[in-house]
């Protein structure tokens, strides 16, 4: 999706910007993990597969992804020396396309259990509500993810499904007025910033 390449959202443990093909070589590197090609349920692919995969994030319309960085190491480092994860939403319900389906996934481990996951998908679920116009989200969570489904239900997800074949739950929730004042005040704190202006070379602090 091409409304947030140019879009950094910057938050007090996290910071989301735009995948490139520059982050690729990591984000490769970390679906070698069989823990994380279990966790996604992903196919390990090759590199150049890799590459194709980040060009239709880039370029499809009903695709929405940004790269979790940890905001205490950028903007200053790398960002491939900063990258934690990745946050993304499906706009693929051709009935109602105000549905989204969240999917999160802190990939290094040592940025597990530290709260990195769920300002990430906070800061992407008012994105996707101010800009994208979803009044739905849902995620589909494996079934031995306890720590994923606990997350979800912390920020008012209902499970609403369950796949015994696939071994997935359906987790929902649906943006009341409520709702929708609760997530904006959870995220008041979050900077949006242009990614241009943003890279500069390591070892540059942030002004």
């Amino acid at each position: 999706m091409k409304i947030n390449q140019d879009t950094v959202l910057r938050g007090k443990k996290v910071t989301l910007v735009p995948y490139t093909a520059a982050h690729v070589p990591r984000y490769h590197e970390w679906m070698q993990s069989e823990e994380l090609q279990r966790l996604t349920a992903s196919e390990p692919l090759s590199l150049e597969q890799e590459y194709e995969m980040q060009r239709s994030w880039r370029d499809d319309a009903d695709k929405c992804t940004f790269i979790v960085l940890d905001s205490e190491l950028w903007p200053g480092q790398e960002e491939e020396n900063s990258m934690v994860g990745d946050v993304n939403l499906f706009l693929t319900n051709i009935e109602d396309p105000t549905v989204g389906e969240i999917e999160i996934m802190i990939a290094e481990p040592s940025c597990r259990g530290r709260g990195f996951g769920k300002e990430a998908t906070l800061l992407m679920m008012a994105y996707g509500v101010r800009k994208l116009g979803i009044t739905k989200f849902e995620a589909k969570i494996g079934q031995e993810n306890e720590a994923s489904i606990c997350m979800f239900k912390k920020l008012h997800f209902k499970e609403v499904a369950v796949n015994s074949i696939f071994q997935e739950v359906t987790l929902r929730l649906d943006v009341s007025d409520q709702e929708r004042q609760w997530l904006l005040e959870q995220t008041k704190h979050v900077e949006e910033k242009s990614y241009a202006e943003l890279k500069q070379p390591a070892g540059v602090q942030d002004s």
